[in-house]
């Protein structure tokens, strides 16, 4: 009740916003001797009697995450599989078994679903993992709730970044941000953006390749290269800043800034749904093979390119 007894609006989720809202969730979640690491990463990591295992989940809902007149029923599922094995990967684990919650119209086709778990499992096959299960709902939206479970023998958390640590990146960075730009205006080409939009390549080997090598902290890029190396600043209470010269634009990337007037680089560095890594290391570390250096840790907070705050949305966020 406010002055002169005026009921005040609720507070929403859109007053707060995503990342709020998962912080004053988590704030009321318990905790026990079998949870190793909770919220705040890329995946939990949870004891049992006989091991421990990683473990993730991540919703897609049609019309926002994917769009079937964009995709096939088969790409989708590839992208469904990919975006949680990242998850997993993130971690410097490799997943072994995924689930999957299905909430669909009673319209779609069985032929949709069939060719969903198809491309599915095709995308857990390239680490050796499996679907062993899930469950269906009937919903007006097409809905995917998706599990993934893996192994990770030295869990790699985003809070522990160091100043004098070096950045470092796997995977490319900007294709599939530009493939949905270029899709958003109706166009279909350049046929290698396009294609990274519908179909992720995550480089799943890099994940596990910089935990072994000691990476301090890590975390995948789904929402944008600035956006997730936030987390890491934040969580790890340091500053971060890139060279714009360190990173590589693809010819395509290159393609649709100049068709749009958008500046290539905004895409490497704001654009999502890559899933490439990010990672960061003591300066006395050898990078794997295919991490590339891009900058460095410092002390104080707060993510820069080339000294000074980027211009414009460091990515995606939802609500905003």
């Amino acid at each position: 009740m406010g002055e002169n007894g005026r009921v005040e609006p609720e507070e929403t989720v859109a007053d707060i916003g995503e990342f709020a809202l998962i912080d004053r969730v988590s704030a009321g979640v318990g905790s026990s001797r079998f949870v190793l690491i909770g919220p705040g990463d890329d995946a939990a990591h949870i004891a049992t009697k006989d091991g421990t295992f990683v473990v993730s989940t991540d919703l897609l809902v049609d019309g926002r995450h994917f769009r079937r007149d964009w995709s096939t029923a088969q790409e989708i599922g590839r992208k469904a599989a990919a975006c949680n094995l990242s998850d997993i990967n993130a971690m410097g684990g490799v997943a072994t078994a995924l689930t999957v919650g299905l909430a669909t119209p009673a319209g779609l086709p069985v032929s949709w679903a069939v060719d969903f778990s198809r491309g599915f499992e095709e995308e857990c096959a390239l680490v050796g993992a499996h679907l062993v299960g899930g469950d269906v709902t009937a919903s007006d939206t097409l809905m995917l709730a998706v599990t993934a479970m893996g192994d990770a023998p030295r869990p790699v958390r985003r809070d522990g970044a160091l100043p004098g640590d070096v950045v470092a990146v796997a995977g490319q960075l900007g294709l599939a941000g530009a493939g949905y730009a270029a899709l958003s205006r109706g166009f279909r080409s350049p046929r290698l953006a396009v294609e990274a939009h519908r179909v992720p390549r995550p480089p799943y080997a890099a994940g596990p390749q910089a935990a072994g090598a000691g990476a301090t902290a890590m975390t995948d890029v789904s929402d944008g290269l600035l956006a997730d190396l936030g987390h890491i600043a934040v969580a790890s209470g340091v500053a971060v800043d890139l060279r714009s010269e360190a990173f590589e634009v693809h010819e395509a990337v290159e393609t649709v800034g100049g068709a749009l007037g958008v500046d290539p680089l905004r895409f490497v560095l704001t654009g999502g749904d890559d899933y490439a890594l990010v990672a960061t290391f003591s300066s006395q570390s050898v990078l794997p093979d295919g991490w590339t250096r891009v900058g460095n840790v410092s002390e104080g907070s707060g993510v820069t390119v080339d000294g000074v705050v980027y211009d414009g949305e460091a990515g995606h966020e939802h609500f905003r």
